[in-house]
C-alpha cells in the first residue's frame, strides 16, 4: 500500500509531500515479528540477569552460551566459537577476554597452527555451568509460561524453522560446530 500525499500550497507553487500516516495506521506494532522478538529477547535477558545475579554470579547470556559451547567442544578456536554462538568475531573476542579474566576458561596456543588459540574450560568454569545451567533451564521455561507444554514445543520448532530460513541474512550467521569424526 502506498503512503498518502499531503498537498500544501505556498505563494508560488503547490508542493506534495509524503504523508506517512495512512501507512502507519495499517501497522499494528504489537503484531510485528521484529518488535515481538525484540521484546522477548528483552524479557529473556532481564530474567537471565535477575536470576543469575540473585544466585551470586556475574555472567551474561552470551558468556553462558560461550561457556556451553566451549564445554561441549574443548579446544575450539575463537572463530568457530563466534560462529557457534552467532556473534561477530570482535564481540566474541571481548567475551573470551572476560571469561579468561574471570578464570572460567583458558586460551592455549594451538600446536598445529600457532596463530590460533584453543579455548578450554577451567574447573571454575565447569563448576559455574553446573550451578547456572539449572537456573537457565528454569528461566527459559519461565519465558514460555503463557504456553502449554505442547504450544511451547511448537513455538520453539517454528522459531528454529524460521531462523534456519533467514540465518544467512545475519551479519553473524550461526554455524554449528561439528564433532570430530573420532568423537562419534
Amino acid at each position: 500500500m502506498l503512503c498518502g500525499f499531503i498537498q500544501t500550497m505556498t505563494r508560488t507553487q503547490t508542493v506534495q509531500r509524503l504523508d506517512p500516516q495512512p501507512e502507519m495506521d495499517q501497522i499494528d506494532l504489537y503484531r510485528l515479528p521484529g518488535h515481538l522478538i525484540r521484546r522477548m529477547h528483552q524479557v529473556g535477558t532481564s530474567l537471565f540477569d535477575a536470576k543469575v545475579t540473585q544466585a551470586g554470579y556475574d555472567l551474561t547470556p552470551v558468556q553462558f552460551a560461550a561457556l556451553r559451547v566451549i564445554a561441549a567442544h574443548p579446544g575450539l578456536d575463537q572463530a568457530k566459537l563466534a560462529s557457534a554462538i552467532a556473534h561477530d568475531r570482535v564481540t566474541t573476542g571481548g567475551v573470551v577476554d572476560r571469561l579468561v579474566q574471570k578464570g572460567f576458561i583458558k586460551r592455549d596456543i594451538n600446536e598445529a597452527d600457532r596463530r590460533s588459540r584453543e579455548l578450554n574450560l577451567l574447573p571454575e568454569g565447569n563448576n559455574l555451568l553446573c550451578v547456572v545451567s539449572p537456573i537457565v533451564k528454569k528461566l527459559e521455561a519461565d519465558l514460555l509460561i503463557g504456553l502449554t507444554a505442547e504450544e511451547g514445543e511448537i513455538f520453539l520448532q517454528l522459531l528454529q524453522k524460521n531462523l534456519s530460513a533467514i540465518n544467512e541474512t545475519s551479519r553473524a550467521p550461526l554455524r554449528m560446530v561439528q564433532r570430530p569424526r573420532d568423537a562419534l
